[in-house]
């Protein structure tokens, strides 16, 4: 049997599913039908939004499931209306077995790690924030516990020193769309043997990947600087690294983001959050072993900018410090 005659239901919300969806549709696959995440309101005048996966399924005349609860009755059934051979989850919330269970050649979905390795809601955040030289896609069968299915096929690339989250993003889309492809065609045409993740790992050596939340956001400057660079990298474009700038004369503070930083100097003889500048174009922040050169930041209420534009616009921060 071919991929592309497979019935395939599609499942995902963001553009990193979008890459993978748009894979399938290009390549002539039976996509019969799109699960993505109902409309919620977003920005100042919280205007309900479709999801970037929805855009596209509309644009591309897809047939388009937005349930609120996936146990609905009335969603089962429509599900089950569609008669998909296989499902293919990309970046999409957990499912039950009811949902997950119901085509003949079951669900597959593509994360961003190489599993077992990184299980959770951010692998790429925290496979950069740990300061990881590799990662990659794996796609692997959905069972009862998030993450846990048995492997079918993996793909890596290496993350490099100056690499962004965002770069790692970019790369690993375009890369797990060509994966979906060809796991759809190998579940088709049969035998693939897929692999458990307790045959290549033992669970205490396993790193997780949490969702991340504002907290795990906040600059310690007490760390030392490649604990805090590889941080604002993990994080960087979003939901970025920040941290306090505060006036050490007037108190006044403003939070700050942090898009991207390089090692400096190695004196560490001043109190960590301490600030350097030349007035023009350098800003460097003191951590427990050494220095970082801040290249791109946003203060609050304004715009991301350059090192240089910040400091011409900013006349403060010669009186300034980051806690």
């Amino acid at each position: 049997m071919k991929g592309k005659e497979l019935r395939i239901v599609f499942m995902g919300t963001p553009d990193f599913a979008v890459a993978s969806l748009h894979a399938l549709v290009e390549g002539g696959y039976n996509v019969v039908g799109v699960v993505t995440a109902p409309d919620k309101p977003a920005g100042r005048g919280k205007k309900l939004a479709e999801s970037a996966v929805k855009r596209y399924a509309i644009y591309k005349g897809l047939n388009v499931l937005q349930p609120d609860k996936f146990k609905n009755p009335a969603f089962l059934e429509e599900l089950k209306s569609l008669e998909a051979d296989l499902q293919v989850v990309v970046a999409f919330r957990m499912l039950p077995e009811a949902v997950w269970a119901m085509p003949r050649f079951g669900t597959f979905n593509l994360h961003g790690s190489l599993l077992p390795q990184y299980r959770g809601a951010a692998p790429l955040n925290w496979a950069v924030i740990n300061g990881e030289n590799k990662t990659g896609v794996t796609t692997f069968l959905l069972d009862q516990q998030i993450d846990t299915g048995k492997i079918l096929f993996k793909r890596e690339i290496e993350i490099g020193e100056n690499d962004t989250v965002g770069d790692v993003h970019d790369r690993l889309m375009e890369i797990g769309a060509k994966l979906v492809v060809e796991t759809v065609d190998a579940i088709a045409e049969g035998g693939i043997q897929p692999v458990s993740q307790s045959e290549l790992i033992e669970e205490s050596e396993i790193k997780h990947a949490p969702k991340i939340f504002k907290e795990d956001c906040k600059i310690n400057w007490e760390k030392s600087t490649e604990s805090v660079r590889n941080l604002i990298r993990g994080l960087s474009p979003y939901p970025a690294a920040w941290t306090i700038l505060v006036n050490k004369e007037t108190g006044d503070e403003w939070q700050t983001k942090i898009f991207f930083a390089q090692k400096g100097g190695k004196e560490n003889s001043v109190e960590p959050g301490t600030i350097r500048i030349d007035g023009k174009t350098f800003l460097a922040v003191s951590c427990c072993d050494g220095w970082l050169e801040i290249t791109d930041l946003q203060i609050a209420g304004k715009k991301r900018m350059k090192t240089g534009d910040f400091l011409r616009g900013f006349q403060q921060i010669g009186e300034c410090k980051f806690k």
